[in-house]
């Protein structure tokens, strides 16, 4: 095996260079990946650009990867073998003996590292990661298939699954982007009546491309006027982190209605509460999943087609993905692979 391996570290908030380390061993309960893919999420964004802390070692971003195990710790259990396709996403392993992991909420563990933040992720040909962290990938997904799900999709098939909507319920799906062209693949193949509200009529056929059975345009109508009129929603899930229109949205819930929040922002929601408890709504948040869900999810957009929408590049040009993704020009997933040739 090769001694050294190809990486994308962060020098300065937003800034990578290309470098090459040496390739580490791992732990007793840890694998080496030999990484094919990973995907390029919002969340990189935010994860590069805060300060290069001064004494650590630079951080290698990215947590939606899909490689194949090379090298097993002593403590790895059976079940994970060398050369097998495995995939990491948001959550880089849970430790199993704090009180959500006692409790089985390992998605919530206190001391879950994080790619790219507390462990380097997946910007790289090579990486380190927790047992406890591994996804089994289908045969039937290519890594570039599977890599957005991992984050992405599992963030927002796990909301609506997990919602209590039913067959034939109202779902208003907020922003179609990354989260949100796969939500409203999700939904409707779910059997939701699905909604989809974005800024800009150009993309209105996309969503109906998507799945959506109706498509509110919020630069030229009045988007809570409009759900109102036809009886109010039943689910409104937030892919975008835009405070101002979801506190907007929120008096469209029917009774008994709920919003689920997916999209961080800067800004704090604006709610009445009388509104909220006159109709009894519900304002919640849904964090991604954990491995048995998210292959959940990878299992479903299989079997119903539900797909990301992607574009590869090469691991070398991971600045201007980032780039794209800043200026809102990835349509709808980027996707890095380590293939030199690509």
């Amino acid at each position: 095996m090769k001694k050294t391996f190809r990486a994308m570290q962060v020098i300065s908030p937003g800034v990578l260079e290309l470098t090459e380390r040496a390739i580490p061993d791992p732990g007793p309960d840890e694998v080496l990946l030999q990484v094919e893919v990973c995907g390029v999420c919002g969340a990189d964004l935010r994860d590069t650009e805060k300060p290069v802390r001064a004494g650590y070692p630079a951080r290698i971003p990215g947590h939606e990867i899909v490689g194949c195990i090379v090298q097993r710790g002593s403590a790895v259990p059976d079940i994970w073998k060398t050369g097998q396709r495995v995939g990491v996403g948001r959550l880089g392993g849970y430790c199993q003996h704090c009180p959500p992991c006692r409790n089985g909420l390992f998605h919530l563990c206190e001391n879950q590292l994080t790619p790219g933040l507390n462990c380097d992720g997946g910007y790289a040909e090579y990486v380190v990661m927790r047992h406890t962290a591994l996804i089994a990938i289908p045969s039937e997904l290519s890594s570039a298939q599977a890599a957005p799900v991992l984050c992405a999709g599992t963030a927002t098939f796990n909301a609506l699954r997990h919602s209590g909507a039913r067959a034939g319920d109202k779902v208003a799906i907020v922003g179609i982007g990354g989260l949100g062209h796969l939500a409203i693949q999700y939904a409707r193949k779910m059997g939701f009546e699905v909604i989809a509200i974005a800024h800009g009529s150009e993309k209105r056929n996309s969503a109906l491309a998507l799945g959506a059975h109706r498509y509110i345009d919020a630069r030229q109508e009045n988007v809570s006027e409009q759900l109102k009129s036809s009886g109010g929603v039943n689910f409104i899930l937030a892919t975008a982190p835009d405070s101002d229109a979801i506190s907007a949205l929120l008096p469209a819930l029917s009774a008994q209605g709920k919003a689920i929040l997916l999209g961080t922002g800067p800004s704090p929601l604006q709610i009445m509460p009388g509104m909220m408890i006159g109709a009894e709504r519900t304002l919640t948040g849904s964090f991604v999943s954990t491995p048995v869900q998210t292959e959940q999810a990878l299992r479903f957009s299989h079997l119903f087609q539900a797909l990301p929408v992607t574009e590869l590049m090469p691991l070398e040009k991971a600045n201007e993905a980032l780039t794209r993704l800043r200026e809102g020009q990835a349509r709808y997933r980027i996707v890095l692979t380590m293939n030199q040739d690509n």
